[in-house]
């Protein structure tokens, strides 16, 4: 965990979940960040390095349902119904896009450690599953408003890999951040309820986190084995 990421402070869940994002979501991973912040054609993440991101990506959030469907079916807050049935209904449309360019880029590079790292990604598919149908109010949400406003890093890189493999990127319809962060303030501002999204929120990103860091280190692995 970022030591950037801010401490709960009472009556601001908004400004903190973005926080959250900045600092601890994939935009601020190194490897990840590749994708968008390589200065050289040779810093750039590899055709391999991309489709054993999408692959994994598609073990992670590729199924339905998702964390936003299992949150859609546990918030009780109409505040967030409509925001939950657009994102749901957005989301499979980048379910579809995440298969469509997995199956383009090709299988996952074989790399040493193979299935120990897909049996990693599942136990974190499980994670997120557990987290998405919590019934602590508000920490399903906190993980699916995280999602949203994560994925548009996860993005890139997806774009990337389409891109490389002749597909052309479509335009993400999820809603944006200032509809994101108006649902957290309609939601919160009760006590237990912000610490439940905070809560949901970084476990959320911790997975990404993690997906990321074992993403780089199989790269790192191949690159020994050349």
């Amino acid at each position: 965990m970022s030591e950037a990421a801010p401490r709960y402070q009472f009556g601001d869940i908004a400004r903190i979940l973005e926080a959250l994002v900045a600092a601890d979501g994939s935009a601020a991973h190194a490897y990840a960040n590749r994708a968008r912040t390589a200065l050289t054609r040779d810093s750039l993440l590899s055709l391999p390095d991309l489709a054993d991101a999408a692959n994994y990506l598609c073990l992670l959030h590729g199924r339905h349902p998702g964390v936003i469907d299992h949150a859609a079916t546990r918030s009780a807050d109409n505040a967030a119904r409509e925001w939950l049935i657009e994102a749901a209904d957005a989301f499979a449309s980048e379910r579809a896009y995440l298969t469509q360019v997995t199956v383009a880029a090709g299988p996952a590079p074989s790399t040493a450690g193979q299935a120990d790292c897909e049996t990693i990604v599942n136990q974190q598919r499980h994670a997120l599953d557990m987290l998405a149908q919590s019934d602590r109010r508000g920490c399903a949400m906190g993980a699916a408003m995280a999602l949203v406003l994560d994925w548009r890093a996860i993005r890139h890189v997806l774009d990337m890999a389409a891109i490389r493999t002749g597909i052309e990127p479509h335009a993400c319809t999820l809603p944006d951040r200032a509809s994101t962060l108006d649902v957290a303030r309609a939601i919160g501002g009760d006590d237990h309820v912000d610490r439940a999204i905070q809560f949901g929120a970084r476990q959320l990103l911790n997975q990404h986190r993690g997906l990321w860091d074992l993403l780089a280190a199989r790269a790192d692995v191949r690159a020994k084995s050349e």
